[in-house]
């Protein structure tokens, strides 16, 4: 790829004074009508050390409305990064609906950089390079202006350039020492960025390479890209042209394992008596204190995500674990409708932003199954949103488990007899009375909705790495226990 390109293409100044300002302004109306139609545009640029992707970044926003756009400079991780799953630090980055998110540099720094220092196996290469086309195509997908540009000059070029800047005392700091090394190693740098560069330009994902060299032609051929992908991008919006349903979309190595519908979850048998479940409840409360511990100093993270029918009792049990842990290592999360900010972005956005720091436990009163239960029964997304949000969800918890994370996904279930019986409750009892909503009685009235949702989200995201306990809840201590001892059984499991 990086050999066919001219690197003697040149732009001559008067030809570049002639057509400047009217590329800056029409990239600022743009600009707007993006904002308008809530279009998020994301714009990396990766290439050779001196290439001078400083210089584009200066070019690009040049007339732009500094309000509405973003300037990231990518570098190793800090220590704090290192606590989180590796794609972390760049979806808390994502650009507002409407906004521009521009990298100097990007999630390939991730690759190519650890790569070189030998820090990286061939197996975490494989799951890096998927990452990043699974993650850019879920941007993509969700609507954004996705531009990849790789800024190429000549090793001689670049030696050039490297003396130039060292030459001045203001630039002289920019150069370090692996900047010369990797110039002596050019042959073996550019095979390196060209398996880079084929593993991951994709049809919708495609790069766009610059001959950098001649920097005149360089900034105007990124400026142009840009203005395209924005005008057309634009034009579909404003045509309504969205895309297709094209049905619900599961990867094959992302398939799931059945488990039987709701109606056939036994609940009559499932019940504890008071002595049984307070000799049950303190034995599972210590063991829960100490795999608390253990996990810490593996620094292994736990996510507990409960789901379940209104009034099935998921505060009660999710008080109960938390109990029996310290109180500094976990946080609990409860979702509800999404705010402004969050309804701006992807929609797991938010839930990449409150995952845990490795050792910590994140405890999630409803999840990200949001877009699969209410959001789809209700309206709140389209159906192309809804078919894809299975394969995005499979996708999201195969992440958190090759972090390392424990996954575990509750679902509690009663039935429809104790549902009201417990509203019925919840009006009576004074102090239970901010618990019953007009919109538990609305749900409740569409109850047959949900649990096919709910049977298709059990069947379709069920995963050795992230699997769903349906816990047998009618009788809520029984429910408790149930819940406290997977958590153990899948602890000590894999802290064997």
């Amino acid at each position: 790829m990086l050999e066919e390109l001219d690197l003697h293409l040149k732009m001559e100044k008067e030809e570049w004074n002639a057509c400047k300002e009217m590329l800056w302004r029409r990239l600022s109306v743009l600009q707007q009508r993006a904002r308008e139609l809530k279009i998020p545009t994301i714009i990396l640029f990766e290439g050779w050390g001196a290439s001078g992707k400083g210089l584009m970044i200066s070019r690009l926003i040049q007339n732009l409305d500094p309000r509405g756009f973003s300037v990231h400079n990518i570098v190793g991780p800090t220590a704090e990064d290192l606590r989180y799953p590796w794609m972390y630090r760049f979806w808390k980055r994502l650009p507002l609906y409407g906004e521009i998110a521009i990298f100097d540099r990007s999630w390939y720094y991730g690759v190519t950089a650890e790569r070189e220092s030998g820090g990286l196996s061939g197996k975490e290469i494989e799951r890096r390079f998927d990452e990043i086309v699974d993650f850019e195509r879920q941007m993509v997908d969700d609507g954004a202006v996705l531009l990849k540009f790789f800024l190429h000059v000549s090793r001689k070029e670049q030696r050039r350039r490297l003396k130039g800047l060292e030459s001045k005392k203001a630039t002289r700091w920019r150069v370090t020492q692996e900047d010369w090394r990797r110039n002596r190693h050019y042959e073996e740098e550019a095979e390196l960025f060209e398996e880079m560069l084929e593993r991951t330009s994709k049809l919708d994902l495609p790069w766009t390479l610059v001959e950098a060299e001649d920097k005149r032609y360089a900034v105007h051929k990124v400026l142009a890209a840009v203005i395209s992908a924005l005008e057309g991008a634009i034009a579909r919006r404003e045509s309504d042209n969205m895309p297709e349903f094209a049905g619900v979309r599961i990867s094959k190595e992302l398939a799931s394992r059945p488990l039987p519908p709701l109606s056939e979850v036994s609940l009559a048998r499932r019940t504890l008596s008071i002595e049984e479940y307070k000799q049950e409840l303190k034995r599972c409360q210590k063991q829960l204190f100490e795999l608390q511990n253990r996990l810490y100093q593996k620094r292994i993270p736990l996510i507990l995500a409960f789901e379940g029918w209104d009034a099935a009792g998921k505060g009660g049990t999710i008080k109960r674990v938390t109990q029996a842990l310290d109180p500094r290592g976990y946080e609990v999360i409860p979702i509800c409708a999404p705010s402004p900010v969050e309804k701006n972005h992807q929609h797991l956005w938010r839930f990449w932003n409150a995952l845990p720091r490795d050792g910590h436990t994140a405890i999630f009163d409803r999840t990200w199954y949001g877009r699969v239960l209410v959001e789809h029964i209700e309206g709140f997304c389209t159906m192309e949103q809804w078919g894809r949000a299975y394969d995005e969800i499979n996708r999201f918890e195969r992440r958190l488990a090759d972090w390392g994370a424990i996954v575990l996904k509750f679902w509690l279930q009663i039935d429809q007899e104790e549902q009201l019986r417990r509203f019925i409750e919840r009006q009576r009892i004074p102090e239970k009375q901010y618990k019953i909503t007009d919109e538990d009685w609305r749900n409740r009235d569409k109850w047959d909705q949900y649990e096919e949702a709910v049977n298709e989200m059990l069947a379709r995201t069920n995963t050795g790495y992230a699997p769903w306990t349906v816990v047998e809840s009618n009788d809520k201590r029984y429910g408790r226990i149930k819940t406290m001892k997977t958590i153990i059984h899948a602890a000590e499991e894999r802290l064997k």
